[in-house]
This record gives structure tokens, sequence and C-alpha cells, in this order.
């Protein structure tokens, strides 16, 4: 993009901003700030008439919101990711909710959470389809044994300090009628994620994509990101079940879930695509979506939340093809530019950085936590890509880079807040550790880069509108 071009765009954001976002505000302040002859009233029975009014003023909003702090955030050389999870947060009770409860809840009334809430989950269920359907595993050839030692080591030295630290946390943090197993399991999963989607977006801001300890880690994240969702499955699995039986039999649903899609419906779609022209392919595209949807019901229905079957139906769909391609323009783009900015804000409004503000050892707590993640999972991927030849320059970029948690932390942190597992207080605090964490990462693998002398690959900017 020329200076030309960023100086008109700017230019006509200003305007828009200026002439819509300002009077909208300035209307929502004189609706909710008014109280003549009783108006109050007779304005909330009358907004509380319109839900889709309310719903579509909440989605614009939402919208703007994130993609104006994701730019933001690209411009200082942060992921878009993190000024979108931090618009959420503004939008929530931590901030707007706190200073101006009446705007907060003239732009998202609690009335129309579930139907929010609903949209955010179809946004993510199509986020971990594409997630699915964009890992390269080429990647792992000739770097196999890399990949599943730094991955697998990344997983397990953080999940056990998780499950240390929610024994500690247990008595303080675990909310009434949870066991201390699915506690300790959710705590220990939340330790252990690497956000695949945001470390590729990461290195490609950073121009790091293409170099080796880039490649490196991506094709470790790889690793990660299918063994991550395989424990998620199995943790919720473990919480949901009422019994032991019920356990053995989850688990056994899901490994024929799996394995019919790979033995079966693999051959099967690869075999219809390579018969069918492009022309017909691509009026047939939409039956993708389709099988999305019912793959993720199977799974919520047995019983391991419908990400995973979403995941797998994106693992073993046939790449290189004209639906492949309609998936990425047309899904793609609906996913990130519309539904997944719900999800942040949902996640925003479930996040109340005030409940640490009544006792200052909630704050230590939080610092902790941060802590033991950020060790957990940055060193133990730095000491094991050293351990396996790396030398220590660049073990510490790889480990950097397989501390991104971002998204994929939040999914993870929501489902343990759904099922009850996770407190709003222990939310909150994992929140604050996933935007943290995630900041950290651009910054420092491109100063370890420098260090090292490594010179870095493509035009950030560029690279930032791409992706």
């Amino acid at each position: 993009m020329t200076e030309r071009t960023q100086r008109k765009a700017l230019r006509v954001a200003g305007i828009y901003g200026l002439l819509v976002v300002v009077p909208v505000l300035v209307s929502i302040a004189l609706l909710t700030g008014s109280d003549v002859d009783g108006s109050r009233t007779a304005q909330a029975e009358a907004v509380a008439g319109h839900p889709l009014a309310q719903l579509l003023l909440a989605i614009a909003v939402v919208v703007a919101a994130c993609k104006a702090a994701g730019w933001l955030m690209r411009r200082i050389g942060q992921p878009a990711v993190i000024g979108e999870i931090a618009a959420g947060i503004v939008l929530g009770p931590s901030v707007l909710g706190a200073a101006w409860p009446e705007g907060a809840a003239a732009i998202i009334p609690p009335a129309i959470l579930p139907q929010l809430n609903v949209l955010a989950q179809v946004g993510v269920v199509l986020f971990v389809f594409l997630t699915g359907l964009e890992l390269n595993t080429k990647l792992l050839r000739g770097r196999g044994h890399l990949a599943v030692v730094v991955s697998h080591v990344s997983i397990a030295v953080p999940f056990v300090l998780g499950v240390l630290l929610a024994a500690v946390a247990y008595a303080k943090f675990a909310p009434q009628g949870v066991g201390s197993l699915a506690f300790a399991l959710f705590l220990g999963v939340s330790m252990s994620i690497t956000a695949l989607p945001v470390l590729v977006r990461i290195l490609k801001d950073t121009g790091m994509f293409r170099t080796e300890v880039g490649v490196v880690a991506l094709t470790c994240a790889v690793v990660d990101d299918v063994t991550a969702w395989c424990l998620l499955a199995l943790v919720v699995a473990l919480v949901t079940a009422s019994s032991l039986t019920g356990v053995l039999l989850t688990i056994a649903l899901a490994a024929a879930f799996v394995a019919v899609l790979f033995v079966v419906l693999r051959p099967l779609m690869a075999r219809i695509i390579n018969r069918t022209n492009d022309v017909t392919l691509r009026r047939m595209a939409p039956l993708a979506l389709v099988g999305v949807l019912l793959c993720a019901m199977a799974t919520e229905w047995i019983g391991v939340h419908a990400m995973f079957g979403a995941f797998i139906f994106g693992l073993v769909f046939p790449r290189g093809n004209a639906v492949e391609r309609w998936l990425h323009d047309n899904t793609g783009g609906l996913t990130t530019a519309l539904l997944l900015p719900l999800f942040f804000a949902f996640s925003g409004l479930r996040t109340n950085i005030g409940l640490l503000a009544a006792d200052a050892s909630l704050w230590l707590w939080c610092g902790a936590i941060l802590v033991v993640a950020v060790i957990g999972k940055l060193g133990s991927a730095a000491v094991a890509a050293r351990s396996v030849g790396e030398g220590w320059n660049r073990s510490l970029q790889i480990g950097t880079l397989m501390n991104c948690r971002g998204l994929t932390e939040l999914v993870v942190l929501n489902v343990g807040l759904d099922l009850g597992v996770l407190s709003p207080t222990m939310f909150t605090m994992l929140v604050i550790m996933a935007l943290i964490s995630t900041a950290m990462t651009a910054p420092l693998a491109v100063w370890l880069a420098k260090r090292n002398g490594e010179r870095l690959n493509g035009d950030v900017r560029q690279l930032s509108e791409a992706t």
C-alpha cells in the first residue's frame, strides 16, 4: 500500500468516525441520559421491542472496535489479534461497563447475549475448521523428530506446572462443586496452548515466515496444535462424563469418529473431487460447510466439544482444489471479519478485571500464573530445541514463538468457563496471561533474531495487509 493510499484510507476512516461513529455515540448518550417525564422507561421498552436492532447495533460496534484496535496494534508491530482481544475487554465490564454502565448496556444489552454467543460459537467452529484445513503437514518432512520432541515437551512441562499450580490454587479459585481433577486438568491445558493461526500471522508480520527458525517453529506448532486439540477433547470428556464408563464410552466414540473421517470420508471426498470439474466443484463448495456443521454437531453430541469435529474435518479435507480455494476466499473472510470479533467481544464481556481490584493478592496470583505459563512454555521449548541440536539463541527464538497463545487460548478458556470449571476470577487472570504472553512474542522474537545477526525477510507492512 502506497503512502498516498494510506493517507486516503486514514482520511476516509476519520470522516467515517466523525460523521457516523460520533453521532451514534452521542445519540446513545442522549437516549440513556434523558429521564424527562418517564421517557427513560418508554425508551427502554421501545428498544426492548426491537431485539434485531439491538443485535445489529452490537455487531456493528463490536466489529468496528475490533478492526480499529487491530489496525492500531499492527501500526506498533503487534498482531491484530492483540487489539481485537483488547477491544473485546474494553467493551465489557472491565472498562466501558465500569466507566459508563448505561452506555455499555445500550450498546450490548444483556438480552442479546445468548444470540451473540451463538454467532460467536459458529465463528469459533469455522475458525477451528480453517485451522485444520490450513495445516501444512509437509513441514514435518525431515523435521519430524524435532517437531515431536519440542512440541510434546512444550505441552507436557507447562501442563504439569499448571496441575501443580492448580493444587495450590484449588481452595481459593475453584468454583463450588468442581472437583480438583477437573480444575487441575483445565489449568494444565490452558498453560500448554500455542496458537498456530496467530503464530503464522506473527511470523509473516515480522518477516520470519520464510526463515529457518520460522519454519522450525511453525513445524513444532503444527504438532502442538493437533496434540492440544486432542488433549482438550480428552479433558472435556473426562470433565463432562458422569462415570468411568461414561469417560470410556466418550473416548471410544470420539476415536470411532476420527477413524471414520480418516478411513472412509477422506478417500471418498478425494475421489469425488478428483472426478469433478472445477465449475461443478465451485457449485458444490457450500456443501463443505454442511460437512463442517455436521461433524461439529457429532462431536458436541459425543461430548468432546463441537470444535474437535470441525478441526478433524479440516484435517481430512482434500487440499489443492476449487472447493478449498472457495472456502478460503469466502468462509475465511466472513469468519475473521465478522464472526471472530463477536467471539472476542463475548470473551471480553466475561472478563472483569475489576474482580482483581478488590484484593491486591489477586494480582500476585495473576503474576504467578504468567510466570508459570512463560517459564513452562518458553523455557521447556527452548531446552527441548537445544537438546536436539539447536543453538541457544535459536532455541530461545523457538521457545518465544511457541509461547504465543492468542485466540486458541481464549477458545479453551471459554470452554472451561462454560463447563463451570473455571471461576470468573480465574478466567480473567488467564485471559490477562494470554494477552501478555502473546504480546511479548513478536518483539522478543525479533530482538533475538537481530541479536543472532539474522536478516528478516519480507515487508512487514505488506505482509500485515495480506493476513
